[in-house]
C-alpha cells in the first residue's frame, strides 16, 4: 500500500474510497472479480469510454495499492495479464452490495420520478 501509506485519512471509509474511488476503478475491479484474469486489451474493450492512458493509470494505482496483480510473461509480443489479489477479492462483497443498492435505487427513481422516496 505505498500509494496511500503516507496519506492521512480521517476514517477508514475515506481510505476505502481513496483506493476504489474514481470513474473506472470499480468497473475494472468488477470485471476482474466477476470474469477473472484479463489482458489489457480485453479490459479496454469492456470499457469503451476509457482511454488507454486512463486505464494504464488506474491499473497502476490499483497495483500500487495491492488490489490488482500484474503478471508479465517473457514472450514476444509482450503478454500482460491482470487479476485481483486476495485483498482485491475481499472488495467483491462491497462492490456487490453497491451494485444491489444502485439497482434498487434506480428502480425507486423510475417508480418515483420526482425523487420522492419512501420515508422511514
Amino acid at each position: 500500500m505505498t500509494r496511500t501509506k503516507d496519506k492521512f485519512f480521517n476514517c477508514e471509509k475515506e481510505l476505502t474510497l481513496s483506493v476504489i474511488g474514481g470513474k473506472w476503478k470499480m468497473l475494472i475491479l468488477w470485471h476482474l472479480g466477476k470474469e477473472g484474469t484479463k489482458r489489457f486489451g480485453e479490459l479496454k474493450s469492456l470499457m469503451p469510454g476509457i482511454t488507454q492512458r486512463m486505464l494504464v493509470n488506474q491499473l497502476r494505482e490499483l497495483e500500487e495499492d495491492g488490489i490488482v496483480h500484474r503478471e508479465v510473461y517473457p514472450v514476444v509480443p509482450p503478454k500482460v495479464e491482470y487479476s485481483l489479489t486476495i485483498q482485491g477479492e475481499s472488495l467483491m462483497p462491497i462492490l456487490e452490495a453497491m451494485y444491489d443498492w444502485g439497482k434498487n435505487y434506480m428502480s425507486e427513481l423510475e417508480e418515483n420520478p420526482l425523487g420522492k422516496t419512501a420515508q422511514k
